[in-house]
């Protein structure tokens, strides 16, 4: 053992030897000496499985130990559930011995043990954020009490964090949690999917003063990768036969094995589940298939998970993000993925779900898109879109180990709205100037001008969610206290209205629209029948029903990145031959760069498809997608006009889009010309971006409208779309090279 071993804490040390380890890893070992060496920040990256918790808490439970704090020591905070509880259970038996208390904390954790923390702080506490922000608003008397000794904060899954609303708001209870904290406490950052370890170092430091080292663990792993395509499964109503290949296909590639079969949204994790169970019982096979999403009731989650880490045989469970994470599930053989996953992060984030214990990861993508049979249709329709988007993604990352690196925001509003409303609500009043002070010095806020938030505070006084004393302090108004008096006001994330789906008594799930009796839907893995519906208590109740149920596919609810969409341009044209290509992938990736070729995609971007009908091919992501049909629709689609005017008829997001003009023959030249025109023309964003559509927009942008955007005005949500979204120096450079 190593002199980093001999300096952790005895109790520690019998942890290690308890548990038949040879050494401390390398990541452990360059841990330790983070922490015992020098006063950094730590940034912990490293493959699933690969001994990062141990990493960070081994060397701070040492820290805490030999000189113990007077409150809580370590505050850990991750973004499920479901991972909290994991941790819990394996850090238990290391704290046992030592009476070092771990608490977590969340909804489901009983007020018992809450009650109990709260009395007598110590130890770790583990958290949500939609818990800390309900502690920071309910419970500011005791946080002196609770974390004035704070030494630690751990951060897992980091990468889930960055980017995102949630992680805006760790970084904002940090920040108001160290008024109240007598020391500077360090944070250690976990992930296994980083890409930039830059960015992700200058997160982690955010409002701090400390540097961050990175520790990451070096990528060794085998990988067996596997790429097949089908035409999208169509509705079967009848218990056989399964004349659609996709099926037999998923159910024999699962076949003994414990897998999950991963898809981007619920919807389609219940329907594969479902078909799976048809099939079993068909072929006399036992019923071994879970579903895991947000959706599913706690119980059948918790099932699905326990079966799957203490199983001593094949396990099949269909989910989505829920199994991402770093959830222990024991030793899982493959990974099905149907369709692209939303990110390459999140393909790097599945495939480290297989392959532990020397075995080589395993990952089998299925490609549901239907392919017009014949060479008449259009040649965009006749493209694989989605297949060469798997394909893209897999060379970044096999080639590059690229990433999508995190989208930070200069323009946070739907954050800025719920720290302003928790600030003051915790402070009971403030005046506009030391809300101000405190808002405005928070490093995600840093780009907020004070005259956006003098008017974003004006307009939550009229909409009295604010409300001026007589001595000109800021209160929480009538409106206001409906907000935040609800649980739901801590989570930062859009929650829909969701019916509760009961059969009997039991739970199973919800579902987020209203159906009607008699109608068939997928819960949970099964396929049910409704038998009454109760508007007024939202309950949907079911009983099972002996049917198949045609699988809706609701899109990919991704922003593609523009270097995806770069390198699906590449994949047309380059001559390599990908050996994880099936034999109908590999058909359709060779009629694809035959297309390409003959209509030369490496040139062209404008095309004319007969009939006055024209294609684009942007090759941009999402983003540049949705702005270069913003302009065109503003600018060159005018009724009035008798010479040019477009009009947008079909596509597929973001890969291209059809226009008809108004004439008689399609003039690619003329439209080109036109656009490179209005490119050039001086246009800027504050004219392209109208507010009578903002609200829109952004939902293009962020596929669901941020939860507190109705309370922001028009004029302020333009600036972010504007700060945000709108890069018209890219478009320009992009379009100003195009040839049609």
């Amino acid at each position: 053992m190593s002199s980093n071993f001999h300096r952790l804490s005895p109790f520690i040390k019998e942890y290690v030897y308890k548990s038949n380890w040879d050494s401390l890893n390398e990541i452990q070992e360059e841990a330790c000496r983070v922490i015992f060496d020098t006063d950094d920040h730590l940034l912990l990256t490293s493959g699933t499985a690969s001994g990062k918790t141990e990493a960070a808490f081994l060397p701070a439970l040492t820290v805490i130990s030999e000189d113990p704090p007077a409150s809580i020591g370590i505050l850990y905070i991750a973004p499920m559930k479901a991972l909290i509880n994991d941790q819990f259970y394996r850090l238990d038996d290391l704290l046992k011995e030592a009476g070092i208390p771990v608490c977590c904390w969340h909804g489901d954790v009983p007020q018992s043990k809450k009650s109990r923390l709260i009395r007598n702080p110590a130890g770790v506490l583990q958290i949500t954020p939609e818990s800390m922000e309900s502690m920071l608003l309910n419970r500011n008397r005791d946080l002196v009490r609770l974390f004035g000794d704070l030494r630690f904060v751990i951060i897992d899954e980091v990468h889930a964090f960055m980017g995102s609303d949630r992680g805006i708001q760790v970084l904002c209870q940090l920040e108001r949690l160290q008024k109240y904290i007598r020391t500077r406490p360090r944070r250690i950052g976990l992930s296994a999917t980083l890409g930039d370890y830059t960015l992700a170092q200058r997160w982690l430091s955010s409002g701090t003063d400390r540097a961050t080292s990175v520790v990451s663990g070096a990528v060794h792993q085998k990988i067996r990768l596997s790429v097949e395509q089908f035409n999208m499964p169509i509705l079967e109503t009848e218990m056989s036969p399964f004349n659609d290949p996709t099926w037999p296909y998923l159910y024999e590639k699962s076949l003994g094995k414990k897998c999950i079969i991963f898809s981007n949204g619920r919807e389609v994790a219940d329907a594969v589940i479902t078909n799976m169970r048809y099939i079993a019982a068909m072929k006399g096979t036992p019923d071994i298939y879970h579903v895991h999403h947000g959706s599913i009731s706690g119980p059948l989650r918790e099932e699905a998970e326990t079966d799957m880490k203490e199983s001593e045989g094949p396990v099949v469970t269909g989910a989505t993000v829920t199994l991402e994470m770093g959830i222990d599930i024991g030793r899982l053989e493959r990974v099905i993925q149907i369709g692209a996953p939303i990110s390459v992060q999140s393909l790097v984030q599945r495939l480290g779900r297989s392959g532990r214990r020397g075995n080589p990861a395993e990952m089998f993508f299925v490609d549901w898109e239907t392919l017009p049979e014949s060479d008449a249709a259009p040649f965009p329709e006749r493209i694989p879109w989605r297949l060469l988007q798997i394909i893209a993604m897999l060379q970044l990352y096999l080639e590059e180990r690229w990433m999508e690196p995190p989208k930070i925001l200069k323009y946070p509003l739907n954050m800025l709205y719920q720290q302003i409303m928790s600030v003051v609500a915790s402070a009971g009043e403030m005046s506009p100037r030391a809300l101000a002070n405190q808002i405005l010095t928070m490093e995600s806020f840093r780009y907020i001008r004070e005259s956006d938030f003098q008017e974003l505070i004006m307009h939550l006084l009229t909409l009295n969610h604010l409300q001026l004393t007589e001595e000109g302090g800021l209160i929480i108004g009538l409106a206001g206290e409906k907000i935040i008096s609800n649980y739901k006001f801590y989570a930062v994330f859009t929650e829909e209205e969701t019916w509760s789906v009961m059969h009997g008594s039991q739970k199973i799930g919800t579902i987020e629209e209203h159906v009607k009796p008699s109608q068939y839907m997928t819960v949970a893995g099964k396929c049910w029948v409704v038998k009454a519906v109760d508007d007024q208590k939202r309950l949907i109740f079911v009983e099972e029903a002996q049917r198949k149920i045609r699988l809706l596919w609701l899109g990919d609810r991704a922003v593609v990145h523009n270097r995806i969409l770069q390198r699906m341009k590449q994949a047309l044209f380059e001559d390599t031959e990908y050996p994880y290509l099936q034999e109908n992938a590999a058909k359709q990736l060779k009629k694809a760069r035959a297309i390409a070729r003959e209509h030369a995609l490496d040139r062209i971007n404008v095309f004319d498809l007969g009939g006055s009908n024209l294609c684009v091919i942007p090759w941009m992501g999402h983003v540049g997608y949705y702005t270069l049909l913003k302009m065109i629709r503003k600018y060159m689609s005018r009724p009035d006009s008798d010479d040019f005017s477009v009009k947008k008829t079909g596509g597929i997001q973001p890969y291209y889009f059809t226009f008809k003009l108004k004439g008689e023959e399609s003039m690619p030249e003329v439209f080109l010309e036109r656009l490179k025109s209005v490119i050039n023309s001086g246009i800027t964003p504050e004219k392209l971006v109208d507010e009578k559509d903002i609200r829109q927009l952004k939902k293009q942008f962020e596929y669901k409208e941020p939860k507190y955007d109705r309370f922001i005005p028009d004029q302020l949500l333009k600036k972010q779309v504007i700060a945000d979204y709108i890069d018209l120096d890219f478009l320009k450079n992009e379009i100003n090279r195009w040839n049609c």
